[in-house]
């Protein structure tokens, strides 16, 4: 406690850096009063176009600065927050706020998807802390749940909606029955989506969010690279209606469970029962689904993204920082990482499976149909038969499958688009009970 006041340098002033240094600077007193010492504001590492951003006209130019060596040198500065995203420059400020013993906070999901561990390792060897609350969940508290509430538990299973853009999408798809294309240029209209919108609806940005969460649940090293990931582009208004018809939604769903030895991470689109918590979660909203064996299950809800409550978990990283400094605390040892627990293929799974299928309109066509998925030990829990056309001379057939590996699916759809009956396989959702 030889410290006159607790200093902050902030890299980056764009939409979330922008509102960081704005709760900084407006809620001083109250924050500085919650941290137990006075909070200061000392320097901002920017490019040239933030200057022009309206946050910066309210601000001190002397506080401004575009060269990362005059930041790092910044007398003062005890907690480092990194607002900039992407892995390239952030991963190399991290390290090097981390390495010159500075406290870090960052809201970069990429970044600790992908060197969160090193950058652990780094922070124990320099006797600092690493804080990530935003990078998951926007303002959902979630990821110190894994840290600090739930380490009791043994996690047996996470299901997320930790993509708000993708949410807003399947939300318009299914309730105004408005094809894939139209409700993405809406959530781009309204700011929901990115002019270059790949990482949302691919499933990318849900990929890195799940490694953190799953590492954390798990503790071993789950990176984005083992987790499969499928997008949304491929879904069909015709699926949301026929799921509907079915009890059923569709959600992308960030999965891991574990059983025993053998970690199971995907993200997908998923059909859902429509009375299940996470069906009702829509628009913008995330929500963490855990289940434990001492909980059972608990359901964390809140707005996913955006600057405010993005701004809230990274503020109260800062404080949570500026308290431990204050105190003189010594950080605990950060996450540690269990041997033995591997990656299940994703030929490996198990589940059920939606099927929508195109096909002729004749006699014996669904026979053929369950020869075929019977072949390969699958055997169909309910099809329905729609959209008959007399002309054509074709039909539309959903099928709803009973529990079966994905390599034996995978290989009976291969065989099944090779049928003269069936003119295309329309689509193929994974289907979580």
């Amino acid at each position: 406690m030889g410290k006159s006041s607790i200093g902050v340098g902030l890299i980056g002033l764009g939409v979330i850096g922008g509102q960081v240094a704005r709760v900084l600077m407006t809620k001083t007193d109250d924050l500085s009063w919650q941290a137990g010492c006075p909070l200061v504001l000392r320097k901002v590492k920017v490019v040239p176009k933030d200057l022009t951003r309206p946050q910066a006209q309210q601000m001190e130019a002397q506080l401004f600065t575009t060269d990362a060596d005059e930041f790092f040198t910044e007398p003062g500065i005890d907690i480092v927050v990194e607002a900039i995203g992407g892995e390239t420059p952030a991963v190399e400020y991290l390290t090097r706020a981390l390495t010159m013993g500075k406290y870090v906070v960052t809201s970069n999901k990429e970044v600790i998807a992908k060197h969160g561990a090193e950058l652990m390792k780094l922070a124990q060897q320099h006797r600092v802390k690493l804080r990530y609350e935003a990078s998951v969940g926007g303002g959902i508290p979630i990821i110190s749940r894994f840290q600090y509430d739930l380490v009791a538990n043994r996690i047996e299973g996470i299901y997320a909606i930790i993509n708000g853009t993708t949410n807003y999408i399947l939300t318009r798809m299914a309730r105004e029955g408005v094809d894939f294309s139209s409700a993405l240029a809406k959530a781009q209209q309204l700011g929901y989506a990115e002019a270059n919108p790949e990482d949302d609806i691919e499933g990318i940005d849900a990929t890195y969010k799940l490694a953190i969460l799953a590492s954390l649940a798990f503790r071993t090293e789950v990176r984005p690279e083992d987790i499969y990931h499928e997008g949304i582009s491929r879904l069909s208004s015709r699926d949301f209606q026929y799921a509907q018809e079915l009890g059923l939604a569709i959600k992308l769903l960030a999965i891991a469970k574990d059983d025993d030895n053998t970690i199971e991470v995907r993200v997908h689109p998923v059909c859902i029962p429509e009375d299940s918590l996470l069906a009702k979660v829509d628009g913008v909203y995330n929500a963490v689904l855990v289940e434990g064996d001492l909980i059972d299950k608990a359901l964390f809800f809140g707005q996913g993204a955006g600057a405010l409550p993005t701004s809230s978990a990274v503020v109260a990283d800062v404080v949570a920082a500026a308290r431990d400094i204050w105190l003189g605390v010594t950080p605990e040892a950060g996450w540690q990482p269990k041997p033995g627990k591997v990656i299940k293929p994703m030929s490996d799974i198990e589940t059920r499976y939606y099927l929508r299928l195109s096909i002729a309109d004749r006699p014996g066509v669904l026979a053929q149909i369950a020869k075929v998925l019977g072949d390969h030990h699958i055997s169909i829990s309910s099809a329905i038969q729609k959209l008959a056309d007399k002309v054509a001379q074709t039909a539309e057939i959903v099928i709803i499958t009973h529990p079966a590996q994905e390599k034996a699916m995978q290989s009976a759809l291969q065989e099944l688009a090779q049928l003269t009956t069936v003119n295309e396989i329309s689509n193929f959702i994974r289907v979580e009970a």
